[in-house]
């Protein structure tokens, strides 16, 4: 089982990026994929999540209308659009899968298998 992130990199505040979370290994039925982050000095949070079983997706309050999850079942690839990104968007962006497939609560305790991060830059 393996994940790997890509997509990261620098970029204005108001830009966007998309990040992309290519699973192998494995498929993505039935496992649910989440992207967290992690700041410089912080804990690390449960972003946003989306749920294989029902395809229900989560967002945290502090990207809500702003980022959007996606998943292509066909290419074992889960998104991650982030728009108007700001400041504190800035962290490593890490993806994760959960293999109960419902994938909410987004705690890190509760992933089974990680990426191993990407660096988003939001510049001011």
């Amino acid at each position: 089982v393996q994940l790997v992130e890509s997509g990261g990199g620098l970029v204005q505040a108001g830009g966007s990026l998309r990040l992309s979370c290519a699973a192998s290994g494995f498929t993505l039925e039935d496992y649910a994929i989440a992207w967290f982050r992690q700041a410089p000095g912080k804990e690390r949070e449960g972003v946003s999540s989306i749920s294989d079983r029902d395809g229900s997706t989560y967002y945290a309050d502090s990207v809500k209308g702003r980022f959007t999850i996606s998943a292509d079942d066909a290419r074992r690839t889960v998104y991650l659009q982030m728009n108007n990104l700001k400041a504190e968007d800035t962290a490593v962006y890490y993806c994760a899968a959960e293999i109960t497939g419902w994938g909410t609560p987004i705690l890190v305790e509760r992933y089974d298998y990680w990426g191993q991060g990407i660096q988003v830059t939001v510049s001011s």
